[in-house]
Order: structure tokens, then sequence, then C-alpha cells
């Protein structure tokens, strides 16, 4: 069933839902015909279960029929905090981390970075547009956001104002993160940590340890960048009995 969020709709208050612009658009293309049902998400955890009643590329009128929680959702929220890494390793990060349950992904420069963009907010539109493409492929409840942090103290501080903030390292004393989540299954906010390519320097992961932060080990093998998020939210949705 088509899935759609809340931008440019009238839901509250209404049996009827008005879609304009570029989803308006979408059902237009996908050739919806009125009679067909179609879901409205409002960003916020519900679902509308709607049935479209009219169409053309610019606005949609549809029935709402059913208001429900978003089944999508889980129930820790997850920021992943990566270092920036070059090419299309961002683009699956933001679409992988979506799927996996990430409530929001913010990038950020990290001694070993490769790629230095000379102004990364101008990449937020499109980031955020490809969270929003895999909400909607994946069922989500809510649109992730991709934001830009300025410094690593700013990540030190968004990861330890949460329940359970991670940094995910491939050296040195750590703790097993199976360990880690085992004793924690109760959190409701959570912070993942990890690198770009190459790494972290060791000076980065000291200062994460003196912020209080869990320097946490996934097993013996190597991730690469693209990869240790994924599987570190992974770990805490199934964790937190959210891939039951």
């Amino acid at each position: 069933m088509a899935r759609f969020f809340m931008a440019g709709t009238n839901l509250f208050g209404s049996p009827t839902a008005i879609i304009r612009g570029r989803d308006a658009e979408h059902i237009h293309v996908l050739r919806i015909r009125p009679g067909e049902d179609v879901v409205i998400c409002d960003t916020e955890g519900s679902d509308y279960k709607c049935r479209l009643v009219r169409s053309d590329k610019e606005e949609a009128e549809l029935e709402v029929l059913e208001v429900v929680p978003c089944k999508g959702e889980p129930s820790v929220a997850v920021t992943v905090l990566c270092g920036l890494p070059k090419g299309d390793r961002v683009d699956y990060i933001i679409q992988k981390s979506v799927e996996a349950g990430a409530h929001d992904i913010v990038f950020f420069l990290s001694s070993r970075c490769v790629a230095r963009p000379s102004d990364p907010y101008k990449k937020l539109e499109r980031w955020n547009r490809i969270s929003e493409e895999a909400a909607k492929q994946s069922g989500r409840g809510i649109i992730p956001s991709v934001t830009w942090a300025e410094d690593y103290g700013e990540v030190l501080n968004t990861a330890v104002h949460t329940d359970l903030p991670l940094f995910m390292y491939e050296t040195g004393e750590r703790e097993a993160l199976s360990s880690v989540l085992e004793a924690r299954k109760d959190i409701r906010t959570a912070a993942v940590i990890t690198g770009p390519e190459g790494g972290f320097e060791a000076f980065e992961a000291d200062l994460a340890r003196i912020a209080g932060l869990h320097i946490c080990s996934m097993g013996e093998r190597i991730l690469r960048c693209e990869t240790a998020p994924v599987v570190a939210v992974t770990a805490l949705m199934y964790a937190t009995g959210n891939l039951s």
C-alpha cells in the first residue's frame, strides 16, 4: 500500500485529507485510482488509513477511514552520529539506518575524514530527501532528520544526553556491545558514534571515554564505515525487543 507523509496535507479535524505538491504528483504517477487505499503518516507516529476520492497532478483528495499508531516506529529513539565518509557511502548510511530504525542521523568531521566539504549544509536538503524516501519504503512513522554537527564536542554532548551513549571503536580496551546492551534493555534513548574511513584517532576515543561513553567492540571483524552504524542500530533494535 502506498505511503505518504504529512507535508502539504490537511488532516486535523476533518474526515478528508488533501495532499498537494510532490506527493500529489506521485499519487498521479503511481496511477492510484479512486476507491484505492493509501496510508498517510503525520510524522508523529500516527497512520491515517485513507481511500482516494480524486486526484490530478496538483492535488489529491482522500477520505480518512481510520487513525492508528504506526507499527513501524521502535520503542527506543537511536541517534546515529557518523564521521563523514566520502562519496555515496553517506547515502547508504542514511537509507539503511532509517530502515533499521534510527530516529535521527548526524554527520560530523573527525580527524581521519577524507571528505571535507566546504559547505556541508548545502547537502542537507538532499540527505533529508533520502531519509524521507527510506522512511516511506520501510513503513516508518516519522521522517528521521539528518543534520550536521559543527564540532566533535557537540557530538559527544549529544551522545551523553541519551540513556545509552555508545562509541564504536576497533582497538584497545573496550566493552563487548552485547554485554552493554544486555544490561540496558529498558532504555528509551541511545546514541551510536561511528567513524569515517580509517576509524578514529586514539585521542578521540579517549575524549569519548572521559565524557562517559561506553567504548564498544562489535566483534573481531573490522566493519566498513558505512556498515558499522547499521549493524549497531540493528543490535540495539534486537536488544530492546524491536525486531521480535
